[in-house]
């Protein structure tokens, strides 16, 4: 067991050598889409309807609907958004998915979209009794139905325990998003060699900003921008990774999507601008740091 201050030391971001994009380049802008599977033998991850009494019984089929709802429909205008726009993001995959839903991870697989491991189903790491084996199952479902184990790894909620690392590590993953503590790539110390942390985030997540804060969607729309502006600014100097979360039962709303798209459109009166996968930016930073 290892505590995460003691997997990596304290680094000022001011005094780290400044890396370099190719061309001039400012700002990479990296989408993640996270599909998942609500098993509906259990308690919802998360609700939009209280229960009337306050207990929720099981089975929970509003609150699983509200999910489901995501991945027959939600999912599709992210796909459809992507597509026309020529972004391939990267999947934030539960390996069940491959397995309940083969419809939706074939059409990413087929556009491209960079696979990586979320959990085998959705639900904290801290419950797994298991975790290395449940790991390795995710990979290996992952693998097969791609043909390419997966490099990288979020915990659902962004769960981990102490040695969950130590377990990634072990199981072939090269990056994780759980630590965002930065807004450039680290390396933490695991008992079987480096792992790097990319620069998830919390605060341009669609989870946290309205189904927890519940926030309006227009409000979405000016985090995001805001982000991008004090990001693509700063990023003359050293560049910046801005990452936008997004799941199909939030921003895949009739209601939302539109917010989202507004997202895109803001940024694309940019230049200086990569949309790049995590496999993308792992390369990338291995590189530029030497």
């Amino acid at each position: 067991m290892a505590l995460p201050n003691e997997r990596v030391k304290y680094s000022a971001i001011v005094d780290r050598p400044k890396l370099r994009l190719p061309n001039g380049e400012r700002i990479i802008v990296w989408t993640i889409v996270n599909v998942e599977v609500w098993d509906i033998s259990r308690a919802m991850p998360r609700q939009v309807l209280v229960p009337p009494t306050g207990v929720t019984q099981l089975p929970d089929v509003p609150n699983w609907s509200w999910h489901e709802y995501g991945m027959r429909v939600g999912f599709w205008r992210f796909h459809s958004l992507y597509e026309k726009l020529g972004i391939r993001p990267s999947l934030s995959i539960n390996g069940r998915v491959c397995i309940d839903y083969p419809r939706i991870a074939q059409a990413c697989k087929d556009s491209g979209w960079e696979f990586m491991g979320h959990s085998f189903e959705q639900g904290p790491i801290h419950n797994e009794k298991d975790q290395p084996a449940m790991i390795e199952r995710t990979v290996k479902t992952i693998e097969e139905f791609t043909g390419k184990p997966p490099i990288g790894w979020m915990g659902p909620g962004l769960t981990e325990t102490y040695d969950t690392p130590d377990f990634l590590k072990a199981a072939g993953i090269k990056y994780t998003c759980d630590w965002v503590y930065d807004d450039e790539p680290t390396e933490i110390c695991t008992k079987n060699g480096p792992l790097f942390t990319l620069p998830y985030t919390l605060e341009c997540n669609d989870i946290s900003m309205m189904a927890v804060q519940h926030h309006e969607a227009k409000y979405w729309t000016q985090k995001c921008t805001d982000t991008f502006d004090r990001l693509y600014e700063e990023g003359a100097e050293r560049p910046k990774i801005m990452a936008i979360a997004i799941h199909p039962y939030i921003s895949g709303q009739p209601s939302r999507i539109k917010y989202l798209e507004a997202v895109y459109d803001y940024i694309g009166k940019f230049s200086g601008v990569l949309h790049w996968n995590g496999e993308q930016i792992l390369d990338w930073y291995q590189k530029a740091r030497k």
